[in-house]
């Protein structure tokens, strides 16, 4: 019983069926009809008109978004934690050509107005270091904390004092949605984002990620850069394809719910054994190693976190009833 990652989750069936019905001969890279319908679809969704790229992970979303908004000679805020500095082993330091990543602190993997201040104002405005460019957010974070559209306009009002671009790194930003309750355009252009990682793989895609830039401008360049990364595939409309299933109908929100309650669920079991509050997916609670390896010994499957916590996620497709074992057993420790 899985409880170690979204990443593992199966593909939906609406997303395999919807790669069938394109595996025939079509125009090749993005020239393909569903490729070329991205843009009004999430134009559609974010309520302005966006650019919209496939790439097929999340790590390249981030460094290419990245590389849009931040030349080789600048730096990037973002989170001590955050996974382009923890689990993207230097794609964005390669992507930008070299720029620089600065790192914050904040509870939950959280950046605060305060701590991107703190570290703006730590560079000295000389050639000697690297200057801020940018700063990137993730929604949900690395510890399942959400940023609502508070939170986003604060740091979205601050990039823009300082003359900073803002990237929002969504992974499970369908997460971040279902549990603010807030709209999308709520949650990134209207509160200042300018280039948003829209995370689909973990959410029951297969093999696709939307890249959205808010200024489509910035989309110009990147088209080149995901062409010289290797990442411009000739068969994109099997992306396409996967992306625009999981945007019909609600798809994509209701797989989140559905890893959303499997979370809650798990969070209510472990009362005060929580680290942080249960907000999308991912639940962190403080085990001893007997224990962990009791849970272990039931068939649950998961990762050893911090010394004394692991970590549990849920994904769309977690039988309930696994859900409820795992609930149980925590209760019982």
């Amino acid at each position: 019983m899985r409880f170690f990652s979204d990443n593992a989750a199966s593909v939906h069936p609406k997303v395999l069926e919807a790669i069938a019905r394109v595996n025939q001969v079509d125009t090749a890279y993005d020239g393909d009809a569903l490729s070329r319908s991205l843009d009004a679809a999430f134009s559609e969704m974010f309520e302005c008109d966006v650019a919209a790229l496939w790439v097929s992970t999340g790590t390249a979303a981030n460094a290419l978004a990245l590389a849009s908004l931040c030349p080789p000679h600048g730096s990037v805020i973002c989170h001590a934690e955050a996974h382009i500095q923890i689990d993207e082993c230097g794609a964005p330091e390669f992507y930008t050509h070299g720029a620089k990543l600065l790192l914050g602190q904040g509870e939950g993997a959280k950046l605060s107005p305060d701590s991107i201040r703190a570290i703006a104002g730590s560079i000295r405005k000389d050639v000697h270091q690297a200057q801020p460019h940018a700063v990137s957010i993730t929604n949900a974070t690395e510890y399942g904390l959400t940023y609502g559209a508070g939170d986003v306009s604060a740091i979205g009002a601050l990039t823009k004092e300082l003359g900073l671009r803002l990237h929002m790194d969504g992974a499970r930003f369908a997460n971040a949605v279902v549990s603010t309750g807030e709209a999308p355009a709520d949650l990134t252009w209207r509160g200042g984002v300018d280039a948003l990682s829209f995370g689909f793989v973990k959410n029951g895609g297969m093999s696709a990620e939307a890249l959205i830039f808010f200024d489509p401008e910035l989309a110009e360049a990147t088209r080149y850069r995901r062409k010289r990364g290797g990442h411009l595939l000739s068969k994109g409309r099997y992306l396409a394809a996967q992306i625009l299933a999981m945007l019909e109908d609600g798809l994509w929100l209701e797989n989140a719910r559905a890893a959303n309650a499997g979370a809650a669920t798990l969070g209510q079991a472990a009362g005060p054994r929580l680290v942080y509050p249960v907000e999308a997916n991912e639940v962190f609670i403080r085990v001893k190693a007997e224990e962990a390896a009791r849970l272990r010994a039931q068939g649950f499957d998961f990762y050893d976190w911090a010394p004394g916590e692991i970590r549990l996620v849920t994904s769309w497709d977690q039988p309930p009833h696994e859900v409820s074992a795992l609930a149980t057993a925590i209760a019982k420790l």
